[in-house]
């Protein structure tokens, strides 16, 4: 069984398990295989299930769960399929930072239709010129009376492509000031938005990623979240807590590349016995399982800390770093015991696992990103 900190983290499982059984094995791959295309289908039943609402407060249309028990979330639909898990997480990814920055008027304007799954949540930091360097925001509001008009481009946005409210990272200008790196709450679609569904991803096929090209949008000026030039500390503090969900996701996929590794090492025959016999598979199950505990329980302080309300920066870089780590190093064990059955989807889930693994070092922030955070945090 796997390993929870509290009772309540076993049920979740429970109830993930039956939904994935049931709503999510059956099209997993032909989600994988086929043309990049949002599964609106899926993201509703997940909303119905108070998924998507999660971490949500219970006065604004959520469940009001602990982050202890939404890592066990993602961690057990991950197991099912790592697109899935993002789907159902990028939509926090969106909402969090309007419960935690918004006003009380935006808070129960968005966060009960995202919540239902009516609105489809996007965070939009990312730019051509502006990934790790995140605080190099070309993307301009320019204030015009009751209003902002925003210019600027947006890459590798996930659910960007759909999504009916985007939080928008951009830099206010104004002449004779100093830039203000703020956040403003976009809907879509609107006049002077065009999206495009990047194609060809290495993996996550099913949670589609957009780009955005935004040409004199009119936002007006109470779709500000937060105060003006407060952007920057509003994107890092989403991070910081999405971080935890990446390192949950991460865990989830090295979990299935663990389980999947021991059914096959116990049933194919190699030798005249069974490969576990093998010395040296008995050694990648001993590391994967090592290094896959050590990820779990990384994760589970982070989220822990958030929850009693704690600084958890640098634990949540921490928990992100090794956990995605982690996991590369056991989906690549995965295929070197599957051999060809690994290699081929035709056979296994491990070829998917090792295409859908590798963003969890990439996205909100890359490996060596969460060192610099890290670092940091002991240096400075």
């Amino acid at each position: 069984m796997t390993y929870n900190l509290v009772e309540s983290q076993q049920k979740v499982r429970d109830l993930a398990k039956e939904f994935g059984e049931k709503e999510i094995l059956p099209i997993a791959r032909e989600l994988d295989r086929g043309a990049p295309e949002f599964p609106m289908e899926l993201f509703k039943k997940m909303a119905a299930k108070g998924f998507v609402a999660f971490p949500v407060s219970e006065q604004y249309g959520g469940l009001g769960r602990s982050k202890l028990d939404y890592v066990a979330l993602i961690e057990e639909i991950a197991w099912f399929d790592a697109s899935a898990a993002i789907i159902m997480a990028v939509s926090n990814l969106a909402s969090y930072p309007i419960e935690k920055f918004g006003s009380e008027e935006q808070k129960r304007k968005y966060l009960p239709k995202m919540c239902s799954g009516e609105f489809v949540g996007a965070f939009a930091l990312t730019e051509p010129n502006a990934g790790s360097d995140a605080g190099n925001q070309q993307t301009t509001a320019k204030e015009d009376d009751d209003y902002y008009i925003i210019n600027g481009e947006k890459i590798f946005i996930q659910h960007g492509n759909i999504a009916d409210l985007i939080v928008l990272i951009c830099k206010i200008v104004k002449e004779g000031e100093k830039d203000k790196v703020s956040a403003l709450l976009l809907e879509a679609p609107v006049e002077g938005l065009t999206r495009e569904t990047l194609k060809q991803k290495m993996g996550l096929r099913a949670a589609t990623t957009g780009r955005l090209k935004l040409e004199n949008i009119k936002v007006p000026k109470s779709q500000l979240l937060g105060e003006p030039g407060k952007g920057f500390r509003i994107a890092l503090a989403t991070l910081d807590s999405a971080r935890i969900g990446v390192a949950a996701q991460s865990v989830g996929i090295a979990q299935k590349a663990f389980d999947e590794s021991v059914k096959y090492a116990k049933t194919r025959e190699q030798f005249g016995a069974p490969i576990a016999k093998l010395q040296a598979i008995q050694w990648m199950i001993a590391d994967m399982s090592t290094k896959l505990e050590a990820a779990r329980l990384l994760t589970y302080k982070a989220a822990s800390l958030e929850d009693k309300g704690e600084r958890f920066t640098k634990d949540a870089a921490q928990a992100k770093l090794f956990a995605s780590e982690a996991s590369n190093f056991c989906v690549n064990k995965a295929m070197q015991i599957h051999g060809g059955y690994g290699y081929i989807g035709e056979f296994s889930d491990i070829e998917k696992l090792y295409r859908d693994q590798r963003i969890t070092e990439i996205y909100e922030g890359t490996s060596e990103i969460q060192r610099l955070v890290i670092s940091a945090s002991y240096l400075r």
